[in-house]
């Protein structure tokens, strides 16, 4: 039966009415946070309720992945994507820690001309007042490293004046910034400098082993670790040459599980809690070092790790483990070279943990020349084809030294079939020309 007019302007008013509360309570949907001190140290409350944070630094993976593991929060680098990922973090049941548009000096950023600080500031309030409402919304996060490479104090000063603006904007959500270590002296000229921040963020790695005796000035404000996970490219030794010699997949399985243990557990009382780094994959020297999981998506078995010391339970089925990895007979430490153009045996010793078939993925590449610092984007290192010889999708193959005298790296893969992959390299320098 066809509606009338009045019928129709009826429906239409319901309609609007509708929206508009379904507006009303959007708008009023935020979930109150804030820093509260307890006994020995200093606790995250959401909705009134302690809340430690079991997190994770999301990059390019679907959040489902960081909940499926048992974890409960991610953090941002910025706010691309900002809408999505705080939908889909409360879509799980996460919260999420944002990263704020605010440059480091490194980047060019200069602190004393006031346009640009204006015109950063306009930014942080868009980011904001856009956001402030979200029922995922855990904390601010103003810039990251900020005092890698500074110079001007000016930055922290900076910091302060943000962190009061978002307080401002939004009374239900803690600030902080982060600094890339442990270091007391800088811990204090943050806290002097922008007293404004709820609690302060470091991000550490290798680092982290000096948690124990920072914990003595760390303690004196709220503290979370925003970063962490292996040992750093700068804090591994070398090749003769200068390559850095990077942990294989079960060695970093190994440090996370000690890093978490006993370097952050013991002091979640005084701390807010951690994010991990990096639930992704990312190019930093190599595709490998930071990247929990392959370029393909499969999950190495520091994940398992996280898994277990977030929920006390370890996965149904597990990575595989990659116990040593050779070339010519030699390992990374050996500081490998070969002669252009030769045959070499190059050999990975894996196990799985629950007896699945292992697949692997043997490649060879150019070593980085980057000398970026912080994270900062690298380029893509491509392939050098042709130079592997025999089953690739085997435990053993024969590798081609390159042509080119100069440094590289081969890397293999060993997949389980389950989603799951270990990894290691070495890195070699070859020398002489091909006869």
């Amino acid at each position: 039966m066809p509606l009338g007019n009045q019928a129709l302007g009826a429906m239409w008013l319901a309609a609007a009415a509708c929206l508009a509360m379904q507006g009303a309570l959007a708008a009023d949907s935020a979930v109150r946070v804030e820093v509260a001190a307890v006994e020995d140290g200093y606790t995250l409350k959401r909705d009134g309720k302690p809340y430690l944070v079991k997190g994770a630094g999301l990059a390019g993976m679907d959040v489902a992945t960081v909940a499926a593991r048992g974890g409960n929060s991610i953090r941002t680098w910025g706010v691309e994507d900002a809408q999505a990922t705080l939908d889909a973090a409360h879509r799980h049941g996460l919260t999420v820690s944002l990263g704020l548009p605010v440059a480091a000096e490194r980047f060019g950023f200069d602190y004393d001309d006031p346009a640009s600080v204006a015109e950063q500031r306009q930014n942080v309030k868009n980011a904001v007042e856009r956001h402030k409402d979200h029922p995922a919304l855990l904390a601010w996060i103003i810039g990251n490293e900020l005092d890698m490479g500074f110079t001007n104090p000016r930055v922290y000063d900076e910091v302060n004046e943000l962190s009061r603006l978002i307080h401002d904007l939004d009374a239900n959500h803690p600030t902080t910034t982060t600094i890339s270590a442990i270091d007391e002296e800088m811990v204090e000229l943050v806290r002097e400098r922008a007293p404004d921040l709820d609690f302060l963020s470091i991000q550490a790695y290798g680092a982290l082993f000096l948690m124990p005796k920072a914990i003595r000035y760390l303690k004196t404000g709220p503290f979370m670790v925003t970063e962490w996970g292996p040992l750093g490219h700068w804090e591994v030794g070398k090749t003769r040459w200068g390559a850095p010699i990077e942990q294989n997949s079960a060695e970093k399985a190994r440090h996370y599980l000690t890093g978490y243990q006993t370097l952050i557990e013991p002091f979640l009382g005084p701390g807010l809690g951690s994010y991990a780094f990096l639930w992704g994959q990312k190019q930093e020297r190599t595709h490998t070092w930071f990247s929990l999981f392959t370029e393909a998506g499969e999950s190495t078995s520091a994940v398992d790790v996280l898994q277990f010391v977030w929920t006390g339970r370890a996965p149904a089925n597990q990575a595989p483990v990659l116990e040593s990895l050779t070339l010519a007979r030699r390992p990374a430490a050996d500081s490998v070279r070969l002669a252009a153009g030769k045959r070499y045996n190059a050999k990975a010793r894996v196990t799985d943990p629950d007896g699945d078939p292992i697949a692997y993925r043997w490649r060879i590449k150019p070593e980085s020349t980057e000398t970026v610092v912080g994270g900062d984007l690298e380029a893509t290192i491509e392939d050098v084809d042709g130079l592997i010889a025999g089953d690739a999708k085997q435990g053993e193959v024969t590798v081609t030294a390159p042509d080119s005298p100069g440094p590289y790296r081969l890397y293999v893969m060993a997949y389980d079939g389950q989603g799951h992959a270990a990894h290691a390299n070495i890195p070699f320098q070859v020398y002489g020309k091909r006869r």
